[in-house]
Parts: structure tokens; sequence; C-alpha cells
């Protein structure tokens, strides 16, 4: 089947552990049922224990808190700064890292351990070749 012009291209996500086969994108976790461990990226062996064949998947949740940050001021061309790169502890004990948005790129705007949840968007205008948009996560300040 051949596209037409007005055929449009489905988004796809930006990270392999973003799921957009629901009614709401989410992050699909793995979770050894051995040890406990949490982590969003697919591994042959639990990397905590080393357990194999031990791994489930789950919807991460939503809401975390944000556990460390870093302003960055100068990066690749294309790529508009400030922004503010997040390492976010999710509720359940993931850790992820996305930028963390609807909040000024100041140290006083920002807190250690200040609560955050994760929201899905546009990949900042980022395309493949075809021309698909980017599905993305982010983190902003929750009440």
């Amino acid at each position: 089947m051949t596209q037409t012009p007005t055929d449009t291209l489905a988004a796809r996500p930006a990270l392999p552990w973003i799921r957009l086969d629901g009614p709401e994108p989410f992050v699909e976790g793995r979770l050894c049922k051995v040890c406990g461990a949490r982590t969003a990226e697919v591994h042959l062996a639990c990397p905590a224990c080393g357990a194999r064949d031990s791994i489930e998947t789950y919807r991460a949740p939503t809401t975390g808190r944000l556990h460390a940050y870093s302003i960055v001021r100068r990066s690749y061309p294309g790529v508009p700064v400030p922004f503010i790169s997040a390492i976010v502890d999710l509720d359940d004990g993931l850790t992820l890292k996305g930028n963390l948005v609807q909040v000024a790129p100041e140290p006083e705007a920002i807190t250690i351990g200040m609560p955050v949840k994760m929201v899905f968007g546009d990949a900042l205008g980022r395309t493949d070749k075809d021309g698909a948009s980017y599905v993305a996560f982010f983190f902003e300040p929750s009440a």
C-alpha cells in the first residue's frame, strides 16, 4: 500500500521503553522477581543479581521525586539551551533520566526531593528520516 499525501505518519517512541500501544503513552519498567531490582532497559539478566529468566515488565508510575539535576547551558548545535537534565526516582523505585520542564532553569527554582510527574509529548520537534515525530517523556513539578 502506498502512502498518499493525506496519510499521517504514526508517532514513534523516542526510547525503546516508551510504549505507545495503549490509550496513553507509558514507560514500561522491568522488575526482577528474584531481587526486586527495577530498570527500564532490556537486559539478558538482572543487572543487580545476575538472575536470568526472572524479569517481568510492568507499567511504571508517573510520579516521583527529583533526585539530581544539571542546568545545561551549552549543547550541540540545534539543541535549545538552557534546559534542565534531571534524574528522577519514581514512586516504585525505578530511576529515570529526562528533562525537567515547566520550571525556570535557575537553582533557586529547583529543589532536590521536589515532587514531579511524568508527562509525554513531542520530542522537541525531532523527526525520523520519513518525517514521523517522536514521543518522549518529561518531568514537571507536581503539587
